[in-house]
Parts: structure tokens; C-alpha cells; sequence
């Protein structure tokens, strides 16, 4: 088996292993979203009983969380474009498993945040790596569709984190919910361990990667991503319209629970079944459609997400307007199929627009810009706000507050995908023509 990490893509098309590889990477990152997904539909039990503010919770769920996950990225990325994916990734995954389960015994909030900043630092190292193997596994006529499999983990991750943990949550408390479900990812760690191994490292001309030559330092590669017009709008866009994405999706089971007469577990039922419904057909719905339009003008890799960010906007201010709690919970189905849609289009142009000794690097600037957007930002922004609020507004606080993330976020997100297309075209032949003299 072995061998075929030696030899050509073609290889690996004649062989399910791949197949097998990208299942187990799905698996990896839809754990890291159960994990967060746990926090969000267990904060108001979590409140009720530890007595945290509205603003504590949004810096656990949201800046402090992914401060620790930017800051680590980086580092582990570089790492992961010189050594053993593989390793970085399983390694990473039992960290912050182990940490979730932590969480369960914790009875202040510095303890709850030391805690959560141990899963941030474990899940810096999951996604970078990951995306650098499929890139490796997959050429680029399919990578947006394998790209959008291995996403969509985000989504079947919070099915299981608002459903499962909803349920464990009002059936054996909160404590109970975080140990039973951060545990199971230690297994899968040591499973990934023993049964993937490490791809080679392929060149556009499906040459391998040479990784004994000295690494160039950090700073040129941001340089040269920087001077990538395309990609740095790009970076900003997805900082923004995660800005609207978390700052709507953290705080909707609260917004629920608190607008409605429904418990934490009809709440995670549904939120689970049409959010994750939703999120999983944008996630791979958006890869394999931008795999076809591309092929008649790799815009669509910036028009589609443009769309879609835009169209966030009227769908999100009727769910928080209606007075409608099936209307509202349906909804939010469509509304998170529309965030979900950019994401596997823009990490596989970001993969485009750079060469195999530095994809890890790029998704690691990527997902540093937008997350300190917007999982740092967008929830801890909307808590803030929603507390500065609570006298005048009472229980819409909220409400507003959302609203007020869902209209910068995807207004200005969407703006700033449709700068980054007048660009691309040039810049992704730029990038390929300079990758060549390279070699």
C-alpha cells in the first residue's frame, strides 16, 4: 500500500484508499465540530447553573477560543508542510478530545476557559494538515468535491453536537454530555494512526515534492500571499461571512430558548436536523457546483460564495423577526445552507493560487483571518451587545444583536467575494506559470 505514496495520482484513482482516507479525515473534522457544537447547545444550561453573563460565554464559545486556535495554527501548519500530516492531525485530535471531556469537571469560568483553550489549541492542528493531504490524494479537476466531503464534516458534527448533546444534556446533565462525547475522539486518534499513512506531496506537473529543501521563512510566504490580490479578499470575505455565521448560529439555540416555549432538546432536535441538513448540502453542493461552472470561468469560484453570502441577509431577518417557531426553525435550515456553500470553493482556490509547500501554510493565513473574524468576533460581539441592550430591549436584546451580525457580516462578506473576482483569472495563471519555473 505503500507504494502507491510514491507514484502518480493516477494511482490512486484505481484504488479506494483514497476514498477511505478522505472518510477518515471527515470523521476527524466532524469530531471537531461536535465538540464545539456541545458548548453552544449546553450554554444556557451551563449559565443557568455556573451563573456565567452572556458576554463570558461568547468568549468562551467565540474570541479566547479562537485566539488560541489562530495563534497555534501557524506554527503547526509550517510544521505540517515539511513533516508527517498524518501524525500532526491524530495527535491533535486526542488533545482536544481529552479536553472536551475536561470541560464536564469544570466549576468556574476560568476553569471552563482553560479548558476550552485546550480544545482550540488541539483543533489548530486538525484543519491545515488535513486539507494539505486531500490537495496531495485528490488533483485539482475533483479537489472542490473532496474538499466539500471533508467540510461537510462541520455539518453531520452538528447533528450530532446539537441532537446528541441536546438529549444528553436534558437527560444526564451537562457535565455527563461533555465526557460522554469528548472520550470517543481518543479512539479515533489511535484508529488514524494505525490505518492511514502519509501521502507524497505532488506538484501541478504530478512530480513529487522535494521536502529536503531548507523551508523559506514565514514571513515570504505571507508576502507572496499578500501580493495574491485574489486571495487576500478572499481571506477577508470568509473572515466576515464567518463573522455572520458564527456570530447567528452560537447564538441561536439561545435565541430560541429564549423566544419560545421549547426545551433544550427540541431545540437541539431540530436545530440539529435542519441546520446540519442545511449545512451539509451548501458544503457539498457548493464544491461539486463550483467544479463544474469553473470550467467555463473560474470566477464561479468567487460568485458563487458571493451569492450566496448575500442572499444570508432577507432569510435571516425573518427568522428573527417571525413570531413563527416552526418558520423560524425552518428557515435557519436554508440560512446555513447559504453560509455553508462558500467554504469548499475558496479553501480549494486558496490551494490553486499556491504550490504544494505552502497549502498548509495558505489555509493556516486563511482560517487565521477568518477566524479571528469571525469565531473570535462574531459570537463575542453579538454577547456583548446583547447585554449592553438588555435594559432597553429586555429578551430582544438578542434579537438585535444578531441582527446587527447578520447585516455586517454578510453584507460586507459578499462585497469583498466580488472584488476578489476581478482578479482571478490572471492571478490563478500567474501562480501556475511562476510554480513551473520553480520546479
Amino acid at each position: 500500500m505503500s507504494k502507491q505514496f510514491t507514484s502518480t495520482h493516477s494511482n490512486y484513482d484505481k484504488s479506494g484508499y483514497k476514498h477511505y482516507v478522505l472518510f477518515m479525515l471527515f470523521l476527524v473534522y466532524m469530531f471537531n465540530f461536535v465538540d464545539r457544537q456541545l458548548l453552544v447547545i449546553l450554554q444556557e444550561s451551563i449559565k443557568q447553573d455556573l451563573g456565567f453573563s452572556d458576554t463570558q460565554l461568547g468568549m468562551m464559545s467565540g474570541f479566547a477560543f479562537a485566539l488560541l486556535y489562530v495563534s497555534f495554527g501557524i506554527p503547526i501548519a509550517r510544521m505540517a508542510d515539511r513533516g508527517n500530516r498524518r501524525n500532526i492531525v491524530a495527535l491533535s485530535l486526542g488533545i482536544w478530545s481529552l479536553m472536551t471531556a475536561i470541560c464536564g469537571l469544570s466549576y468556574s469560568f476560568i476553569q471552563m476557559l482553560l479548558a476550552r483553550m485546550g480544545v482550540a489549541v488541539g483543533e489548530a492542528g486538525g484543519g491545515p494538515p488535513a486539507l494539505s493531504m486531500i490537495s496531495d490524494l485528490y488533483s485539482e479537476k475533483n479537489r472542490a468535491t473532496a474538499m466539500s466531503i471533508y467540510s461537510s464534516g462541520i455539518y453531520a458534527g452538528l447533528i450530532a453536537g446539537y441532537v446528541f448533546g441536546g438529549w444528553l444534556g436534558d437527560t444526564y446533565g451537562w457535565r455527563t454530555a461533555f465526557i460522554v462525547i469528548g472520550l470517543p475522539g481518543v479512539l479515533l486518534a489511535a484508529l488514524l494512526m494505525y490505518t492511514v499513512e502519509e501521502p507524497a506531496r505532488y506538484r501541478p506537473n504530478g512530480e513529487i515534492q522535494d521536502t529536503g529543501k531548507k523551508q523559506e521563512p514565514f514571513i515570504e510566504t505571507l508576502r507572496m500571499l499578500w501580493n495574491i490580490t485574489a486571495f487576500r479578499y478572499i481571506a477577508i470575505a470568509g473572515g466576515l461571512s464567518c463573522f455572520s455565521s458564527y456570530g447567528i448560529g452560537n447564538w441561536m439555540p439561545s435565541y430560541l430558548l429564549r423566544s419560545f416555549e421549547v426545551s433544550t432538546a427540541e431545540v437541539g432536535l431540530w436545530m440539529g436536523l435542519t441546520a446540519g441538513v442545511g449545512g451539509l448540502l451548501g458544503t457539498f453542493g457548493g464544491g461539486v457546483l463550483v467544479d463544474k461552472l469553473k470550467t467555463s470561468d473560474k470566477r464561479w469560484y468567487i460568485w458563487l460564495p458571493a451569492i450566496a453570502m448575500l442572499g444570508t441577509i432577507p432569510v435571516g431577518m425573518v427568522i428573527l423577526t417571525t413570531n413563527n417557531e416552526n418558520l423560524a426553525i425552518a428557515l435557519n435550515g436554508l440560512t446555513v445552507l447559504l453560509f455553508a456553500t462558500w467554504l469548499a470553493p475558496i479553501i480549494a482556490l486558496s490551494h490553486e493560487l499556491v504550490g504544494p509547500e505552502r497549502r498548509a501554510q495558505a489555509t493556516a493565513v486563511l482560517f487565521f483571518l477568518i477566524n479571528i473574524i469571525g469565531m473570535g468576533m462574531g459570537p463575542a460581539s453579538v454577547g456583548i451587545l446583547s447585554d449592553a441592550m438588555t435594559s432597553a430591549e429586555g429578551v430582544d436584546s438578542l434579537s438585535y444583536a444578531m441582527m446587527a451580525a447578520l447585516v455586517f457580516g454578510g453584507g460586507f462578506g459578499g462585497y469583498c467575494f466580488l472584488i476578489a473576482g476581478r482578479s482571478l483569472v490572471c492571478e490563478v495563471s500567474t501562480t501556475r506559470y511562476q510554480i513551473s519555473l520553480n520546479q
